[in-house]
Order: C-alpha cells, then sequence, then structure tokens
C-alpha cells in the first residue's frame, strides 16, 4: 500500500511540473510573431521538447535514481511515470518513458551469437538464411565482395555498417521477403526485439528485457521468456535469474546489466492536423540527451 501510494505520488508531482512548464513554453511561443503553420508547429515541438529535457535535469526523483544506483528506485520510478497524457491549450502531448535499454542492438549479432540468433529464427518458423542478410547488412564494405546474399546488388549504396533504423530494417526485410518468396519473417516482432543504434558497446538491462530478447539470448522457449519478463524489476544479480546450466552459457554471450540508467523519451504532440513525435535517450546520471528522432 505504502509503495503504491508513493508511486502515485511520484506521477502526479512529475505531470504538474510538466504540464506548467510546458504550458509556459507555449504561452511564450504563441506571443511570438505568426509563422508558416508547420514552420510553427517545429518550433515548438522543439520548445517541448526542451521543457521535457529541463524537467528530467532537475528531477529530484532521477537525482535519487543517479545517487541509489538502484535498479528498484528506476523500476518504481518507470512504473509510476510511464505514460503522461497531457492538454495544454490547442494541443495535445503524450510523453512516455521506459528503458532505453530492454531490447537487442542488431550489433551484438555476431560470431559469438549468431547461433543463438539462428535458433530464434528456427523456433519462429523462419529460414536461416535470413541471418546471413542481416549480417551482410551491418558487418560493413567487403573489399573481395564475399558477402553471404545479393542485397548489395539491388542496392550498392545501401549503408551497412550497423542497422540505422527501423526503416533500414524494413528495406532488408523486403529483400528477404523478395529474394526468398517468402513472409516468414512477419511471425517476428522486431519491434519487441532490435533497438537501433550507433553505440555497439551498450548492454541490455535485464530488468527491462522484452520476451523476444529472453528468447534470443536464452534460445529458450517464448514460455519460458515470458516467465522471465514477469519477473522484471527484481533481478539484482544472475543467480536471481534462476538460470540452468545451458541458459547461463548463452546468456554470458550477450553483455547486460542489472542497472542501466538510460531512458527512451516519446514525445508525441498533435494540434488540429499536425502532429510530430519526438524520441530521444536520456542518460539519468550524466544529464544529458542524445540521439534525437523527430517526425513531424
Amino acid at each position: 500500500m505504502k509503495k503504491s501510494a508513493i508511486a502515485l505520488l511520484i506521477t502526479v508531482m512529475f505531470i504538474i511540473v510538466i504540464t506548467v512548464a510546458i504550458g509556459y513554453g507555449l504561452k511564450e511561443v504563441n506571443r511570438g510573431s505568426q509563422m508558416i503553420r508547420s514552420e510553427n508547429f517545429m518550433y515548438q515541438s522543439t520548445i517541448v521538447v526542451e521543457d521535457v529535457l529541463k524537467i528530467l535535469q532537475s528531477s529530484p526523483d532521477l537525482q535519487k535514481i543517479a545517487d541509489s544506483n538502484s535498479s528498484l528506485d528506476l523500476y518504481t520510478f518507470l512504473s509510476s511515470a510511464s505514460a503522461i497524457p497531457l492538454n495544454i491549450k490547442n494541443f495535445r502531448v503524450m510523453i512516455k518513458l521506459k528503458s532505453a535499454r530492454a531490447k537487442i542492438n542488431p550489433s551484438m549479432i555476431n560470431k559469438q551469437t549468431i547461433n543463438l540468433f539462428k535458433s530464434f529464427l528456427n523456433n519462429h518458423r523462419v529460414n536461416t538464411q535470413y541471418a546471413d542478410v542481416l549480417m551482410d547488412a551491418k558487418n560493413g564494405v567487403k573489399a573481395d565482395n564475399s558477402y553471404n546474399s545479393m542485397i548489395f546488388d539491388d542496392n550498392p549504396t545501401l549503408f551497412r555498417d550497423y542497422i540505422a533504423s527501423k526503416k533500414h530494417l524494413k528495406y532488408i526485410n523486403n529483400f528477404y521477403k523478395k529474394e526468398y518468396n517468402t513472409n516468414d519473417i512477419d511471425s517476428i516482432d522486431f519491434d519487441k526485439l532490435f533497438y537501433y543504434s550507433s553505440d555497439t558497446n551498450m548492454s541490455i538491462d535485464v530488468n527491462y528485457a522484452t520476451t523476444p530478447v529472453w528468447e534470443f539470448m536464452l534460445s529458450c522457449t517464448q514460455q519460458r521468456a515470458e516467465e522471465l519478463n514477469l519477473n522484471a524489476g527484481s533481478y539484482e544479480k544472475v543467480s536471481d535469474l534462476n538460470l540452468n546450466d545451458i541458459e547461463l552459457k548463452n546468456f554470458k554471450n550477450f553483455k547486460t546489466s542489472f542497472f542501466e540508467p538510460i531512458l527512451l523519451v516519446s514525445i508525441e504532440i498533435k494540434q488540429d492536423k499536425d502532429s510530430s513525435k519526438i524520441e530521444f535517450e536520456y542518460n539519468i546520471k550524466d544529464k544529458e540527451g542524445s540521439n534525437f528522432v523527430y517526425e513531424i
């Protein structure tokens, strides 16, 4: 009961602070000269992002998490403030906060983990040749042209240092479907499996790992992965996972952590027919935002 009350208080206080700050920011924008509608909306969206960033930087709750290094504090905060809807003047704003380390960076698929990925594909009844296509698309330029697929014959200028975005992966998946005349890849929810970043050294926070991520890492059944996902927030050390010998061996192939204080902040803003979506990472300890992506 006490924990629920604390979580509710965190949510209420966070909403109040965000509402006041964003409301003031938009009020200042509306006082300015009238701009072209789309440009004005873009500017207003930027103001909202700046205000949210300032709120995160000054949040005592996040400062407490940074000081305590507590996975429980982080989990409690995200459980209570994961989605914050706001209506300010004629703007509808939705702010979502979650862990930025819940999924696998495709760069983690390497010589040590490729067989686990192929096992994951087999479990979803997907041709393992998809793994060859994906490896080609992220392993850089090969001077001897020794690729496993013909993906670059169709698009020789396709970026191939890492999987840069959801749109990039969609192109890869469409090539695979066309080349192998199958839609079997649609059985995998890539939105829950992959996180796209140029950071090839990132860790997976096991307290937020999704069900498909557990399936991949441990080469286990969906039911076993769901069990591990249900206990999210309670893991502090490897023994807490209760892995068997095979699962533990597979698990050690990945860079994992029990506390990654990095948030994925999503902001959706709507006004009449205009809308924008902004995502960025926020490092709680460094108090810095990075990897900003704007869709307007």
